[in-house]
């Protein structure tokens, strides 16, 4: 491929990962406002912890908005890698801050017996989530492999983390909605913490081994 043409190619891919960000930004920005709103109408925790994941997407996907523009196509290779470890930090970060704030308000809904209003509103949030979330988050890992971004490729995973709570809190709701199971709710939002956890090791892993 002649130098110019892959340039050209390399530019494009650049400005496509800035856009799925953006989108990333502006889709969170909605679902958390709705998410949050129906949550706390209903007494949801796996809803609540769901529009906080969505807050806390938005800040994974500003971090790669920055990286983009930190360092474009015709960056050098250090700027590059300075971008990306700062991004994979934060991205890292948001794993855990995720995983703490949905581990706290499980196991307090637990203890306390909390059982969700029905929430329809929520439940229909959740299942466009699962639609677009996948899509999404294959996006940005297909355009995270093609220009070498580790960063992307975490930013990626984090959404499919987020298509993997929109599963969740369907069963989660869907099962209260049914069933009248009350612990449904919460139990759904403790079966996100063993992928938050793991992934946000991994993540702060591969940051660290930028350093080197």
């Amino acid at each position: 491929m002649p130098e110019s043409t892959a340039d050209e190619s390399r530019q494009q891919l650049f400005r496509h990962g800035l856009r799925l960000e953006i989108f990333s930004v502006a889709w969170d920005l909605i679902e958390g406002g709705v998410a949050l709103t129906a949550g706390i109408v209903a007494g949801s925790t796996a809803l609540i912890a769901f529009g906080a994941d969505s807050a806390i997407e938005v800040i994974s996907a500003l971090a790669l908005v920055r990286r983009f523009r930190e360092a474009g196509p015709n960056a050098t290779e250090e700027e590059h890698d300075d971008a990306e470890r700062r991004a994979l930090g934060i991205v890292g970060a948001t794993f855990f801050l995720l995983a703490a704030y949905v581990a706290i308000e499980s196991v307090l809904g637990l203890a306390r017996h909390e059982a969700p209003e029905r929430s329809p509103v929520g439940l229909a949030l959740a299942l466009v989530s699962v639609v677009v979330m996948p899509l999404l988050a294959r996006a940005k890992q297909t355009t995270g492999r093609a220009l070498g971004s580790k960063a992307l490729l975490a930013d990626g995973a984090e959404t499919w983390v987020c298509a993997y709570l929109s599963l969740a809190l369907v069963l989660g709701i869907g099962l209260h909605m049914l069933f009248g199971w009350w612990w449904a709710d919460d139990a759904a939002a403790l079966a996100m913490l063993p992928v938050l956890v793991w992934q946000g090791w991994e993540t702060l892993e591969e940051a660290r081994e930028g350093e080197d």
